[in-house]
């Protein structure tokens, strides 16, 4: 998919341009026209492109659950233009898996630490850090096979759970794993679905999320380097083998981690 390079160019090519459930599309804007963006009346904030003092880039995101046409608005210096776009549905497979049945059905007792480990990442993920951390190209956290892609549909013990948020990386118990870029880190802890957990603010609405780890080496609030160890890959929460879980939350949306680093990285 092509990154589009001014609002414009977006309006002439809407009916040709696809946006797709799970992605993120980045939207490119001259500084001295564009005043402010809106989707579905929510305001997508703009941000300095990193390598254009000219320009301004605004980050659309697009839940894996969203089939609905998106309303969106763009507030320029003296007029305003709004344009529905057409969500087309990802192409997505599905996966069988077996794994412990307490990670399926939970005792009665950890569901009140299952609900606050919950609420306490979607608070996070809605949280919008206007400080930027990075200022370089995203990397992947290792370089093994992938084995289980974003988006799969997930067969828990024959009962379809959910789908898939990130990535798996196959990586034997003690692989080193390494930050994505530079941030800060807003959760280091065991959580009873996504085992050992490194959560990773880099500003603007970006969050990248590392599970699974048998060790983990940074604490709430260190600040880590692009390529900074940051634990080791395990089979801890909901597994069925030891693995890497990675993945990208932006605008509080999971997307596909992938596809957005490629996307981000061509900005430079």
């Amino acid at each position: 998919m092509k990154i589009l390079w001014g609002i414009i160019l977006l309006v002439f090519q809407v009916h040709a341009y696809e946006l797709i459930n799970g992605h993120v599309t980045f939207l490119m804007f001259d500084t001295n026209e564009t005043k402010a963006l809106y989707k579905d009346g929510v305001s997508i904030p703009l941000l300095k492109h990193p390598t254009r003092q000219d320009k301004a880039i605004a980050l659309l995101a697009v839940s894996y659950r969203h089939s609905e046409p998106i309303t969106l608005l763009h507030v320029k210096q003296h007029e305003k233009e709004t344009f529905k776009l057409s969500i087309t549905k990802g192409i997505y497979a599905q996966e069988v898996l077996s794994v412990e049945p307490s990670k399926v059905s939970p005792p009665k007792e950890m569901l009140s630490r299952i609900k606050a480990e919950a609420e306490e990442a979607k608070a996070l993920y809605a949280t919008f850090t206007p400080k930027r951390y990075w200022n370089s190209p995203f990397i992947s956290p290792l370089q093994n096979p992938i084995t289980s892609e974003y988006g799969t549909a997930r067969v828990f013990n024959d009962t379809l759970q959910s789908y898939h948020s990130g990535v798996d990386f196959r990586a034997s118990v003690g692989t080193p794993i390494v930050a994505s870029n530079d941030g800060v880190v807003v959760i280091a802890k065991e959580r009873y679905y996504a085992g050992g957990s490194v959560v990773i603010d880099h500003g603007e609405g970006i969050y990248s999320v590392y599970y699974h780890l048998s060790s983990i080496a940074p604490k709430v609030g260190d600040r880590l380097k692009k390529g900074e160890f940051l634990g080791l890959s395990g089979a801890t929460g909901r597994v069925t083998g030891p693995h890497l879980h990675f993945g990208f939350m932006v605008q509080g949306i999971p997307v596909e981690p992938l596809d957005f680093m490629k996307k981000f990285n061509t900005l430079f």
